[in-house]
């Protein structure tokens, strides 16, 4: 055998080599995605083991004959007391129990003490016939005159009362029941059969009657200048192709100052560029995103928009390459968790963006320039392959580095883009119960009441009650009204007791 052929036949096997460690590498993340847990969290500790294992190496043995100063017994760990239940605003239905003897002959006993035992009880929802009435009248002697009545209050006039039509909504945009669900638990716990279509057209005229203040929301998003943006694929019935195509749900979000703001939904049959026309349109000022090519090319030819790269993104690339056996990621992963611990605490202290800045550059930016430099000098490492995850995750990170640092002069913008993508949970699990939307019109209107419903929960409400309340007091609002008095953020119910349809009051009663 030739000098050249054994040169080549060694290359061959070398490169034989990367690629079937790149294939095993492969295979274990498909593994990996398929059997093992969701969760990112990595113990501190595991990673500090790695960074310095002679931490963790035992102390040598000190000499028998000296003793050393007697240990202090360690004390034993307490567990801590379990936190109270807050029920101070749970109604308590109270019935007295007599015995015999004393109703008898209550004269001739006096009270002197009560024993009370609480338990927590349920009454299920009742469906109920509201039935209004208006009599009419005609004025005595004056057989000529037009007979009276009182005027019908507005309504949606869908033949069900908005506190009905808001349990079914919240039914599937919340508590993501599909229709046909709840068309069989209202027939067999109640005896009413509501045809599926029945609930579709109360979707229908509830996302029409409710897209003004969708537009509103919309609006007052746009005027931000801080927004969070993301995309998630839902399939929707074709029937021109007897099949589900894919459309998406493009979501913006508004952080205010550390804490979860208003966010919007709206449907594309596409994941286009073009889509972001009418989901940003004349928008400026931050747009914090993923690294989808789309929003480059989308502002590459606007003006006034910063794009914001998120370390959520970029973390998750590393914790991909260490649960695939790269050691030398454990460095950037314990550098990044450095940095959301000094966000966790900004936001347990309410910082305001002054201080989140001057905090972040004071602390932050050190960190930054460190990892910066640590992760040149890993991807000069010859283990560390291109196409290999940690490879990868190196270049994702490095690629957007002036995007990802961005969020360290501003305060008002988040370190990650998280709170876009909790927004999005709520249609990945609906979306296992009822598989798809009915068309590519129904996505628009779902999404108009998906923005109302996370809305109003982001603002501590019930979003049944919100739903309820407005559905109510919508159909007699005329354009002089305040229509901005219904968003979410600054929504006040017309009744401060006003509670979702409950069933009839038990009495007290005595035995």
């Amino acid at each position: 055998m030739t000098p050249e052929r054994e040169q080549h036949l060694l290359a061959e096997i070398d490169r034989l080599r990367v690629e079937n460690d790149l294939l095993r590498e492969k295979i274990s993340e498909i593994l990996r995605r398929l059997y093992d847990k969701k969760s990112e969290t990595i113990d501190s500790s595991q990673l500090q083991l790695l960074l310095d294992p002679d931490s963790a190496k035992k102390a040598s043995a000190v000499d028998p004959a000296d003793q050393g100063p007697a240990a202090e017994p360690t004390p034993a760990k307490r567990c801590s007391p379990r936190k109270a239940r807050d029920i101070s605003h749970l109604e308590i239905r109270e019935t007295f129990l007599i015995s015999d003897e004393v109703t008898a002959d209550p004269e001739n006993f006096r009270e002197i003490d009560r024993v009370s035992t609480d338990r927590y009880d349920y009454q299920p929802a009742v469906i109920f016939i509201s039935r209004l009435t208006r009599p009419v009248h005609v004025r005595i002697g004056d057989p000529d005159a037009v007979p009276m009545k009182a005027p019908a209050p507005p309504s949606l006039g869908l033949g069900a009362n908005p506190r009905l039509v808001a349990y079914v909504l919240a039914g599937k945009y919340c508590n993501h029941l599909p229709y046909y669900r709840q068309q069989g638990i209202l027939q067999r716990r109640h005896g009413v059969n509501f045809p599926r279509n029945t609930f579709c057209h109360w979707t229908n005229v509830v996302a029409d009657v409710c897209e003004p203040l969708y537009k509103l929301i919309h609006a007052g998003l746009l005027k931000s200048g801080n927004l969070q943006a993301d995309e998630t694929p839902i399939r929707f019935l074709n029937p021109g192709k007897g099949k589900c195509s894919t459309g998406f749900l493009w979501v913006i979000h508004a952080p205010r100052n550390g804490i979860k703001g208003d966010i919007l939904y709206q449907w594309h049959p596409s994941r286009k560029t073009a889509c972001l026309d009418d989901l940003l349109g004349d928008y400026q000022g931050f747009l914090q995103t993923d690294a989808y090519a789309a929003y480059d090319s989308w502002i590459s030819n606007r003006d006034g928009i910063i794009l914001v790269a998120c370390w959520a993104h970029a973390r998750r690339k590393f914790h991909e390459a260490f649960k695939a056996g790269h050691v030398l990621a454990a460095a950037p992963l314990a550098t990044i968790q450095q940095l959301y611990r000094i966000e966790t605490v900004l936001r347990q202290a309410h910082a305001q963006p002054e201080a989140r800045a001057d905090a972040r550059k004071e602390r932050v930016a050190p960190l930054l320039q460190i990892l910066k430099a640590d992760l040149i000098t890993l991807r000069r490492r010859p283990e560390v392959l291109p196409k290999s995850s940690l490879g990868k995750a190196i270049d994702y990170t490095l690629g957007l580095w002036d995007k990802l640092n961005v969020y360290v002069n501003h305060g008002g913008i988040e370190i990650d883009n998280n709170w876009v993508e909790n927004g999005v949970r709520p249609t990945a699990v609906g979306k296992k119960n009822w598989l798809f939307m009915g068309g590519e019109t129904t996505g628009q209107r779902s999404a108009i009441i998906y923005t109302l419903v996370e809305c109003a929960r982001r603002h501590g409400h019930d979003p049944e009650v919100y739903l309820a309340d407005i559905l109510e007091r919508l159909p007699s609002m005329t354009n002089q009204d305040d229509l901005g008095a219904l968003l979410p953020s600054r929504w006040q119910p017309a009744n401060a007791a006003y509670t979702p349809a409950k069933g009839p009051t038990l009495s007290t009663c005595g035995v």
